[in-house]
């Protein structure tokens, strides 16, 4: 076993013929004629989207054959909404990339399209506005004979609709919202901010956990033992009005976890746990180590990392081993020379990062947590970038727009080019190391400023509805 080749279970269509995905049969049932019919699975890759599974059924004995596109990817942990003002042709050109949870509104049509009802796909702004007036205009002509006016209605609809596209037309605003997190808009002008798209995530609701078949461990217990609970026996002579649960073989289908089995404190020494997770880039099995480590002059932090022997993917993250600080903080390092690129810096993911002299700003959740050096840091800015749909390939906007950037991360890294590095974490869980002989003081080359956050930066965090008055267990709901 150990000397065969392992492969990623989903990899992409037209390389190697020994890299070719392999395609899996199964005899299912034709719900058209009832005989044994054959099921092909295809587990492949889109590139710059995500992992998908092709099914296509056929029979043999009536000619029925069906074809569906399922996601075959891991859901994000928070959703996603993005609301995009459209005033142009260059925004109707954005790329779309949706998945069967996204809903699609336009505002000022009262115009909506329910999540789950299309199939997930990559398209435009303009595309989506023309699928939907295709699924309008279905039957029109058999409706104008038989309702004329609801036909009459639906074609006066469309006319808004197709107003939108055209040239010259008012600026009307587009809104996504995908409570798996999988939904992705086009900036057209990276790596700047997009100036007419905002993009916020959101924690989902327990409702929303459930839609996307995402239960905690408490839920699945109960539900467990709701057929104990209903399934109620009698014995004779026992009295009506005293109900005794039937007896099942496991007292528990799952057994609660031992608060003392694992406690905090084996984290806080030397050990390293490790657990199986599954590979965020091929959806492989995978290990992740997690250890907690004292960063000096900071805080404890948790620092996971993942190998996968499928693919090759390696990463590592950071987390937080504390709560959010009272105050934001905000690092400017100036980078010029060797002893420079070494700073340790600690990147939680609610820090952002910005360029100045390159006009690069870059998201938190972009990078995610990591505890690296300068060096490192723009490296890892570098391959993200380059990563970027059509960064490197035909798409010309796009290239033009990232190679300068890629260009000067290169030279910034080589010692060629100064620049600064602008992080700012609301939640204050950064750190960047003191170059002073004092580690507690700045340097000339560190700036570091502590601000109040925005009623955005909390709402963001998860700040305002926290509820801190009259809070106990003796508080009435």
């Amino acid at each position: 076993m150990s000397g065969e080749s392992k492969q990623p279970l989903f990899r992409p269509l037209g390389g190697e013929p020994d890299e070719e995905p392999e395609v899996t049969e199964i005899e299912s049932l034709c719900m058209n004629c009832h005989e044994d019919g054959i099921t092909r699975l295809l587990l492949t890759r889109i590139p710059y989207y995500k992992n998908v599974v092709v099914m296509s059924f056929s029979c043999e004995h009536c000619g029925y054959q069906n074809n569906e596109l399922q996601p075959g990817g891991s859901v994000a942990e928070r959703g996603v909404r993005w609301a995009l003002r459209v005033e142009g042709a260059e925004d109707l050109n954005r790329q779309v990339v949706k998945s069967d949870y996204t809903s699609v509104r336009i505002p000022s049509l009262d115009f909506e399209i329910p999540a789950q009802s299309q199939k997930g796909e990559v398209t435009t702004v303009e595309g989506i506005v023309s699928r939907a007036v295709a699924g309008l205009t279905q039957d029109q002509a058999a409706r104008r004979l038989q309702h004329p006016e609801d036909a009459r209605a639906i074609d006066e609809y469309v006319a808004k609709l197709e107003a939108l596209c055209q040239p010259g037309a008012e600026p009307w605003t587009l809104e996504l919202d995908d409570v798996s997190g999988n939904c992705f808009l086009e900036n057209p002008v990276a790596p700047r901010p997009d100036p007419r798209a905002s993009r916020t995530e959101y924690t989902r609701s327990r409702d929303q956990d459930h839609a996307l078949g995402i239960y905690s461990s408490d839920e699945k217990a109960d539900d467990a033992e709701c057929p104990r609970i209903e399934n109620l026996s009698l014995s004779e002579g026992s009295d009506p009005n005293v109900t005794t649960p039937s007896v099942s073989s496991d007292e528990h289908l799952l057994t609660p976890l031992d608060p003392d089995a694992m406690p905090y404190e084996r984290l806080a020494a030397d050990e390293v746990l490790s657990f199986p997770t599954n590979c965020p880039d091929c959806d492989a099995p995978a290990d992740t180590k997690m250890k907690v480590t004292n960063i000096p002059h900071f805080k404890e932090v948790v620092i996971m990392s993942t190998t996968c022997d499928y693919c090759g993917h390696r990463t590592n993250e950071v987390k937080s081993g504390g709560g959010i600080e009272e105050k934001g903080v905000r690092f400017e390092v100036r980078v010029a020379n060797k002893e420079d690129f070494s700073r340790d810096i600690l990147k939680s993911e609610t820090c952002s990062m910005e360029i100045p002299e390159l006009d690069l700003s870059v998201g938190g959740r972009a990078l995610g947590g990591r505890f690296t050096t300068a060096e490192g840091l723009l490296a890892a800015t570098r391959a993200q970038l380059a990563d970027t749909p059509g960064a490197l390939g035909d798409a010309p906007g796009v290239s033009i727009a990232l190679r300068p950037v890629l260009d000067a991360l290169r030279e910034a890294a080589a010692g060629r080019r100064p620049l600064t590095i602008v992080l700012d974490d609301p939640a204050g869980n950064s750190y960047v190391q003191s170059l002073h002989h004092d580690p507690n003081l700045p340097d000339e080359g560190l700036k570091i400023t502590r601000y109040e956050r925005s009623f955005e930066q909390n709402e963001e965090l998860g700040l305002n509805d926290i509820n801190t008055d009259n809070y106990g267990p003796d508080t009435p709901s």
